[in-house]
């Protein structure tokens, strides 16, 4: 694991409709993440946040996606900061915002890599298009859009598409999900592994198939982790939450097991919401979770 993170804040909630996850970077902050990571001997710099300005959509009325204009700006900025983070030599850590951010930052990213590898660990899929999706929320788009699916808008950041392929995708705690990103994970034959295979199988065994998966192939991993892939129970600060999610000794293992795998190269702890939460207790379980990611061990 690279032993310089940069973190990225992005305050961004106009990907969907529930106000408060744009304070999801300073919770995370203040639930003490920048002293964890210098504790596991990393050098950390704080980039600050990425600024956000809403822009009056010239289209509104028309367009079926809900702030495409200033979502479309956002994640050019944020793609920006992350390929200078990327060219520094340092490890990309974002904090979110709504999963939207995806856009900007896998963008960023996947321009240095022949074949970048993600891990989407969500509840949901985020592969809905203008046409799929029953909102209109771009936060339920970024994974299609990085296919190079939907919005021309959305699909172009960095002026490039798309930026990963179908097959080096794992998708780990999904349970719902819309008849559209149903019919696209069919079609492109997406590697998804639903409550019921973790259930099934255990956490170990879909971490072991997920990291010799993508082993083969990627050069890079990227980490997308939506806290609402964790149950609410144990997540409850997030716009989403959908019951029956994976625990949160099962999400330490995964990352347990990502941190010995040595393949993770970017990451993003998304959707943290404080207004909806009990005590900051998200923001400081997304903590104890990139201890985890970054090789915090219980010995």
């Amino acid at each position: 694991m690279n032993k310089h993170i940069s973190i990225i804040g992005v305050p961004m909630d106009l990907g969907q409709n529930r106000r408060g996850v744009d304070m999801g970077p300073s919770a995370i902050r203040y639930a003490g993440i920048v002293e964890k990571l210098e504790a596991l001997q990393y050098t950390v710099e704080d980039l600050g946040d990425i600024a956000i300005f809403p822009v009056a959509d010239e289209k509104e009325g028309q367009e079926k996606i809900k702030n495409v204009t200033t979502v479309k700006a956002v994640s050019w900025d944020i793609a920006r900061k992350v390929d200078e983070t990327v060219e520094n030599g340092s490890f990309p850590l974002l904090f979110g915002g709504d999963h939207s951010i995806a856009m900007g930052s896998i963008a960023g990213i996947a321009k240095h890599y022949k074949n970048l590898g993600v891990i989407w660990y969500d509840a949901h899929g985020d592969l809905n298009t203008m046409e799929t999706s029953p909102s209109g929320n771009a936060h339920g788009m970024p994974l299609a859009a990085n296919l190079g699916l939907g919005h021309h808008d959305l699909t172009h950041i960095l002026d490039y598409s798309p930026k990963v392929k179908p097959e080096n995708i794992v998708i780990i705690g999904a349970r719902s999900l819309d008849e559209g990103e149903k019919q696209l994970i069919k079609e492109k034959n997406i590697k998804v592994y639903t409550m019921h295979e973790i259930d099934r199988m255990g956490m170990t065994k879909v971490m072991s198939e997920t990291i010799g998966y993508l082993k083969e192939t990627c050069d890079g991993v990227h980490l997308s982790l939506d806290l609402d892939g964790l149950d609410p129970s144990d997540a409850p600060g997030v716009g989403t939450p959908v019951m029956g999610g994976i625990s949160y000794r099962e999400s330490h293992l995964a990352l347990e097991m990502l941190a010995e795998a040595d393949i993770i190269t970017s990451a993003e702890f998304v959707e943290v919401n404080p207004i909806l939460d009990e005590r900051n207790k998200t923001a400081i379980t997304a903590v104890e979770l990139m201890g985890s990611l970054f090789g915090q061990t219980l010995l």
